[in-house]
């Protein structure tokens, strides 16, 4: 994986929502990172056990057994091999939009994550548990899953905090 993997995405304050930006770049082609970004057998490998059906509507549910978080949520945007949407979150919380955007490129593919954290909520933890998940992400489609890089997290939730600062 290329350098940017490694840099911290951006954040946007809102009224509402700050809003986070992650990008990846994969030397893996659009339908590979698709189907690891939909696949249960395959997204199971780095986010955690659940179903997306891929049409607007549809359910979006994930149960982060050792955590007991569970998103219980409903698909807002599927292009296939494009843009899949979804909250992160479970009926009778804030919404918090989640989105990823693939675009093919040269060198594979580009993913851009976007996620709305509501105000008042820590969303340097937010962006630091989605680096972690990308992390797990890259590891699994090159074929070597790996635990929740707790390390990773640590780290960024930091650095995250001091970008909030700045």
């Amino acid at each position: 994986m290329a350098d940017q993997n490694e840099e911290l995405g951006t954040i946007t304050r809102g009224q509402t929502h700050c809003t986070a930006t992650l990008t990846r770049q994969f030397d893996h082609n659009v339908e590979a990172v698709w189907q690891m970004l939909t696949d249960p057998a395959r997204f199971v490998d780095w986010l955690a056990p659940g179903e997306i059906e891929l049409r607007c509507g549809g359910v979006a549910r994930l149960d982060f057994q050792d955590s007991g978080i569970v998103i219980d949520s409903t698909v807002t945007e599927c292009d296939p091999g494009r843009v899949l949407a979804y909250s992160w979150s479970s009926p009778g919380e804030p919404d918090r939009p989640l989105r990823f955007e693939l675009e093919s490129n040269d060198d594979g593919c580009r993913l851009t994550l976007t996620l709305g954290v509501p105000q008042g909520e820590d969303v340097a933890r937010s962006c630091a548990g989605w680096e972690a998940h990308l992390m797990m992400l890259i590891a699994a489609i090159e074929g070597v899953p790996i635990k929740f890089p707790f390390e990773r997290f640590v780290a960024t939730r930091a650095a995250y905090g001091a970008l909030l600062k700045n």
